[in-house]
């Protein structure tokens, strides 16, 4: 049984099983594609984290973070767009993994990626009740208090915990059921609403940069980079000082890189593309060159129309121009991010489910129950149902700071993966048909390999230990059900158990 752990799954094998009953519906063009990306990248990291990361752990120098960032998943996005070109099906990195590196690893990366998007959505949601209701109480309403927030809270300097004496966030509960109920119904119905949500924000940031920068004051950018330019700390030596959280250009890198979570959700889309070998890779690049320019764009104009030290860690963009005297813009702003915020959910929690099905497809969990596709809608009901419940759960009960902390480091090593595992195809499988090839191999997959691992080390210690933790909790899962249940398993089983053939056979 040893020998399945990295047993590969051939790709024909799965190009072969989405067919079928649990096949999803073609419905998603290049267009559709790249706004489901820009979709679930603008959105919290311009109107929630930018303010707290320039204004406790960057200073101005957030916008080479964006940068650093941003190049971190270009490398990775054309490997990417690569292998969504040759394995158009559910899944993403876990499929990728899977064909390239191995069950176990590939098991380890649709794990990780279960809590990239779980609880992404669950920061996102929870930043989005924040901006809602600040939003109705420019109309005079007010959530109750003891629903306005989740129950704990923490220190943004230490990540100490401490109590808030309320009992739950509730509108970040409604939002999660809100999304689910459109997710069950259908793919195109979640596309067309996503679509609206990302021609406002998108016409709103750039509302942002144009009128901004006649307010930037180029004094609020020295010094560019009070903090430093660094960041790197392994497991807490050398980016921090003790008992306190990383800083600088590169431990801001590592926290913004939460801004471009989205593009990868395009690849888990590809089976349902109407030509994923071409429409794909351009949904990929296209969402990361649009969003790369808006955030640095925002960035630009936000530490220049008001200094590091007095940016609004929680509504950063509409305090900024209530500051220079524009209070009519914090409505319009408000309203973007409430619309952007929830494309965001949206797309991560259309996107979850998918990785479900796949590994369900596998016999890594229950087909019964993560692999069932409604047979009016199409989608994978069940897995996203459960999977509303997972991100309610997490954003009413715990604050945007403690989930936002677990989201990046798994990221970031499903990324690392997947460059690694372009290199193990160039070398096993040269013949392969490859609609999209990554440039410059090997050299592009290494350096996303090593801007991965940079920025995964310019993290907080603490995220190590929570990463550790829940690969601990998926791995005896793996164990105790997928190892022994899963396609590869079984067919080895039926190899081992067939009778020998005779020589005269």
């Amino acid at each position: 049984m040893a020998s399945n752990l990295f047993a590969r799954k051939p790709i024909g094998l799965i190009l072969q099983e989405m067919e079928g009953e649990h096949r999803l519906r073609r419905v998603l063009g290049p267009v559709s594609l790249t706004a489901l990306g820009v979709g679930c990248a603008i959105g919290a990291g311009i109107f929630v984290v930018t303010g707290q990361v320039a204004s406790q752990t960057t200073g101005p120098a957030i916008i080479l973070s964006f940068v650093v960032a941003g190049i971190a998943c270009i490398f990775a996005g054309l490997c990417y767009a690569e292998f969504a070109s040759m394995v158009p099906v559910a899944g993403s990195a876990y499929t990728y993994a899977y064909a390239t590196l191995g069950e176990i690893l590939a098991w380890i990366i649709g794990w990780d990626l279960i809590l990239e998007y779980a609880v992404g959505a669950a920061s996102v949601a929870n930043g989005w009740s924040s901006y809602f209701q600040n939003l109705i109480g420019m109309g005079g309403l007010k959530v109750p208090a003891l629903l306005a927030q989740a129950p704990v809270t923490n220190d943004p300097k230490t990540g100490a915990l401490a109590l808030t004496g309320t009992w739950m966030d509730l509108p970040a509960i409604l939002l999660a059921v809100a999304v689910t109920l459109i997710l069950v119904k259908g793919i195109r119905e979640s596309a067309g609403a996503n679509a609206l949500m990302v021609m406002l924000k998108v016409a709103v940031v750039l509302m942002v940069i144009a009128v901004g920068a006649f307010f930037v004051d180029r004094h609020n950018w020295h010094p560019f980079a009070p903090f430093g330019y660094g960041g790197i700390s392994f497991f807490g030596l050398g980016g921090a000082t003790p008992g306190k959280l990383p800083v600088g250009m590169l431990a801001g890198a590592a926290i913004m890189f939460f801004a471009y979570i989205g593009f990868d959700s395009v690849s888990t889309h590809a089976e349902e593309a109407r030509n994923p070998k071409r429409d794909v890779p351009i949904g990929i690049i296209g969402s990361l060159l649009v969003c790369t320019v808006l955030y640095i764009g925002v960035s630009a104009v936000l530490t220049g129309m008001v200094p590091y030290g007095s940016i609004a860690p929680q509504a950063p963009v509409a305090a900024a121009f209530q500051q220079r005297g524009l209070p009519g813009a914090q409505f319009i702003i408000g309203l973007a991010a409430v619309a952007g915020l929830t494309s965001v959910v949206l797309v991560l929690m259309l996107s979850q489910p998918r990785i479900w099905l796949a590994m369900a497809r596998d016999g890594l969990v229950p087909k019964g129950f993560f692999g069932a596709v409604h047979p009016r809608f199409r989608t994978p009901w069940k897995a996203t149902i459960l999977t509303g419940c997972f991100v309610a759960l997490l954003a009413g009960f715990l604050p945007l700071k403690i989930l936002l902390d677990l989201v990046n480091i798994g990221t970031l090593f499903a990324f690392a993966v997947v460059c690694a595992g372009v290199l193990v195809m160039r070398y096993t499988h040269p013949e392969a048909p490859r609609v999209f090839r990554a440039p410059l191999v090997p050299l592009v997959p290494v350096l996303g390999i090593l801007f991965c691992l940079m920025l995964m080390f310019s993290l907080p210690e603490a995220n190590w230990y929570r990463l550790l933790g829940w690969l601990v909790i998926g791995l005896v899962i793996y164990f105790g059900y997928g190892r022994r249940r899963s396609v590869m398993a079984r067919m080895e089983q039926q190899v081992a158990a067939a009778p020998p053939l005779t020589a005269r056979e």
